[in-house]
């Protein structure tokens, strides 16, 4: 980041940290640098620190660069899709035979790769209620603890769990404090700022925002983690190409004004759906009645655009209201500009199911779009009325 713009609020660094113009066209939008290698000056001269795409690329630097600024972080790493980013931080931080304390209702994807990919090489976990801070600690006690990983608001049943106090119970227990920060985004949290080691993104979704890029991201409190993540992602590869990461820069230029818009539509249908007869919960942290409405309007600055829907009619009503809607597009995936359903339990949650983690088969998950809000209420009552 250039020292211009340390300064600067959210949206401005979002459209100009790490995207300065070229110096030799003057074109605004600096260019993708689509090259496998670079020329050197001699054995061992190299232009910028350039020389073989795994290592690096100009593309990838400018949106490490942004992603670190707009976090609050010293360094951030840019990787082929969320679970890549995920699995360099463990095998950076962590050896056979430590241990994970994770939340209940995380990712299902990110309970499998723990679970089933490092659980066979000597990765324990256990998973906890969040919220329970005395159940927290008494996880975090468990020999070999290294690492605590939150994710808030959670997927899908949007808890949202108390930063400040669950990374001083980490710290305290010598643990890495890792925060998945994909549904919030830095554009509403930050969560270096209350302390956390790491922060891990599915770049896909809201910082991507067009449905049209897979990514993840790591970015770092301090440099030694940071360093150690780097070699692994060097090492094994798992990088972003320069046109992704172009595609995730531009995105985020306008990341600041979607997450308004998606949190103040998804506001709208949570308060239009809560007291339906189809209707038996919503969860949405915007809610005043969502018992984590206080502490997310403490430490975010908008409650997102994720919702999810328990239909009092099980899960057959749940799929008739998955596969009813028209602008909402029954889909995998989520934080593009426009509007997705998805039916947890058989899609984003399948790998969990059986298990302590699995989604209850009459939950139904939104990811509202930025489209015409009196659009997407219409949607949505004609679903839920089917």
């Amino acid at each position: 980041m250039t020292d211009a713009h340390n300064a600067d609020g959210f949206a401005t660094r979002a459209i100009h940290v790490g995207q300065e113009f070229d110096p030799t066209t003057g074109a605004i939008i600096p260019p993708i640098y689509q090259t496998s290698t670079f020329v050197q000056d001699g054995i061992g001269g190299l232009r910028g620190g350039y020389e073989y795409g795994r290592a690096g690329n100009p593309t990838r630097t400018a949106l490490e660069t942004l992603l670190a600024s707009l976090e609050g972080g010293v360094r951030a790493l840019s990787f082929a899709s969320g679970l890549a980013a995920e699995d360099a931080l463990i095998r950076a931080a962590l050896t056979p035979g430590d241990h994970i304390v994770l939340g209940n209702d995380v990712y299902g994807g990110t309970h499998r790769l723990i679970e089933r990919i490092h659980g066979a090489w000597g990765i324990r976990n256990t998973t906890v209620d969040l919220a329970d801070l005395d159940a927290v600690r008494t996880a975090l006690a468990t020999e070999g603890t290294r690492m605590l990983w939150i994710e808030t608001p959670s997927n899908p049943l949007m808890k949202v769990s108390d930063l400040a106090a669950l990374v001083t119970l980490g710290h305290e227990a010598g643990a890495v404090v890792v925060v998945d920060n994909t549904f919030a985004s830095p554009a509403l949290q930050q969560p270096l700022s209350f302390g956390a080691d790491v922060v891990v993104h599915s770049t896909t979704k809201y910082l991507g925002g067009h449905s049209d890029v897979i990514g993840g991201a790591l970015v770092f409190a301090g440099e030694e983690l940071a360093e150690k993540a780097q070699f692994i992602q060097f090492a094994a590869g798992a990088v972003s190409a320069p046109l992704d990461a172009w595609l995730t820069v531009r995105g985020i230029k306008t990341l600041d004004v979607r997450m308004k818009r998606h949190s103040e539509n998804a506001q709208a249908i949570a308060e239009a759906l809560v007291g339906h007869p189809g209707v038996d919960a919503v969860y949405y942290p915007g809610l005043p009645t969502h018992p984590g409405h206080e502490l997310a309007a403490a430490q975010m600055s908008g409650f997102g655009g994720m919702l999810s829907v328990a239909l009092s009619g099980g899960a057959p009503a749940a799929r008739r209201f998955a596969e009813s809607t028209r602008v909402f597009q029954l889909a995998e995936s989520l934080g593009g500009v426009e509007s997705l359903i998805g039916y947890p339990s058989e899609m984003t949650h399948a790998s969990v199911r059986g298990t302590a983690l699995e989604v209850p088969d009459n939950i139904v998950r939104l990811s509202v779009g930025i489209e015409d809000v009196a659009d997407l209420l219409a949607d949505v009552e004609q679903a839920v009325g089917a």
